[in-house]
């Protein structure tokens, strides 16, 4: 493994990267929402805050939004549990715009404002090719400079909004480490769909926003690739949780863990939603449609119009998506049921099966089976099911992103220790934190 592979930062995962506009004008105090975000605990408090100087408040307002970053963050920066990243003005085709952003970040990490030991890092927005990534690394370097800072104390994120900052992503590997630079500082890899839309000229008929997949594969890929943490863009539909929840459990499944939040609530679920749920279900997955069963007395009970369940002329009949099956016996039928059931684990449950992988293999054996059993029933049909799952060591480790997801959340947000107990139990925590030592 390379020095590139390892992810090198304090943090090893972001679950939320929520922006606040730093100034807003006609109101008695423009920093408001800089004092409401900053003031932020627990599970409504994001692991990366980015006081946001670009998008998020007008031109007009954005010299006094650096300021407002400055006297915030020196006045209760010191408490404020996650990390803090301000979002200054960048854009690859205009010289002026990233001199404005370096004069923010000069006045922002200077150290007689006494803000700059709370912030973190800055995000860098419009980025273009790899070269307008070194401009900014440079950038950052003289500040640190000019303020006598460590050079490489303060973490660059990017936002990826152009199809030449995608392409820029392939490149880090070669750049970063390079005596001519300090890109190492990079710390996250962000999607900015909307902006990368409009470059891209891409037309939907509905004028909504293209799914834009490969663009979250490409950065997943890129920052496992270079030691970095990618973070999906904002999802602007704030009423449709479940909608940004399947949002979250697609990019979850391509390794990108993080999301930008828009509001506390939004914050709430991305910080919840890539733990493990604290009681396992099974779900039932049929004609492109995923229905969770409701565990009723034990029993597994699927109550969706998309799959039917008879018993009929002494065998059983079964109807999936508009497809009829007949099976002789209940063993052809369970055959059948296991292609479509399958269970979502909880913490306890993966904890235990950890527990036991991790006996075994001090045992001397290399790989066990795992059973998991349920009652399901459909349309008053009651039918027992029994899946098997070989453990190995891969699957052990497979496993462990999300333990080591956890006690990431744990070490580094204790301000969080009592949700997570509340969430799981004391003691699964306590169990938690112990497998994989």
């Amino acid at each position: 493994m390379t020095e590139l592979d390892k992810r090198t930062h304090g943090r090893k995962f972001v679950r939320t990267f929520f922006t606040t506009p730093t100034a807003e004008k006609g109101v008695d105090d423009s920093a408001k929402k800089l004092r409401s975000a900053i003031g932020l605990r627990g599970m409504q408090a994001p692991d990366v805050w980015v006081p946001d100087n670009e998008d998020a408040t007008a031109p007009n307002m954005r010299d006094e939004g650096a300021e407002n970053i400055a006297e915030v963050v020196a006045e209760e920066g010191d408490e404020f549990p996650g990390e803090i990243h301000p979002r200054v003005v960048w854009h690859r085709d205009s010289p002026e715009t990233r001199y404005k952003g370096f004069q923010h970040m000069l006045e922002i990490a200077d150290p007689e404002n006494g803000a700059v030991e709370n912030i973190d890092g800055f995000v860098i927005p419009e980025v273009g090719d790899i070269d307008d990534w070194k401009k900014a690394d440079e950038f950052i370097t003289i500040v640190e400079n000019e303020h006598g800072l460590e050079e490489g104390s303060l973490n660059m994120s990017v936002i990826i909004e152009s199809g030449s900052a995608e392409l820029a992503m392939g490149k880090l590997r070669d750049e970063m480490g390079k005596a001519s630079n300090n890109l190492q500082r990079l710390f996250l890899l962000v999607d900015g769909e909307v902006d990368y839309t409009k470059d891209m000229r891409a037309i939907t008929p509905t004028g909504g926003l293209p799914e834009w997949k490969e663009l979250r594969h490409n950065t997943s890929r890129a920052a496992s690739a270079a030691g970095l943490i990618s973070v999906d863009g904002p999802y602007d539909d704030i009423r449709d949780v479940e909608g940004y929840h399947d949002r979250i459990t697609a990019n979850n499944a391509m390794g990108m863990l993080g999301i930008w939040s828009l509001t506390p609530g939004q914050v709430v679920e991305a910080n919840k939603s890539p733990l493990p749920p604290a009681a396992g279900y099974w779900i039932l997955d049929a004609g492109g449609r995923t229905a969770e069963l409701e565990d009723e007395d034990g029993v597994q009970v699927y109550s969706g119009e998309t799959v039917e369940l008879e018993e009929e002329n002494g065998g059983y009949e079964l109807e999936v998506a508009g497809d009829e099956y007949f099976f002789e016996d209940e063993e052809e039928l369970v055959a059948e049921l296991l292609d479509l059931l399958d269970y979502v684990p909880s913490m306890d449950d993966i904890v235990d099966s950890m527990e036991e992988f991790e006996a075994a293999k001090e045992a001397g054996q290399g790989a066990i089976a795992m059973t998991q059993s349920a009652t399901v029933e459909i349309d008053g049909v009651q039918v027992d099911v029994a899946q098997d799952r070989m453990w190995d060591e891969a699957t052990y480790q497979a496993l462990m992103t999300p333990i080591k997801l956890f006690k990431d959340v744990y070490h580094n947000r204790p301000d969080q220790h009592d949700d997570l107990a509340e969430l799981y139990s004391e003691d699964v925590v306590e169990r938690a934190l112990e497998v994989g030592n």
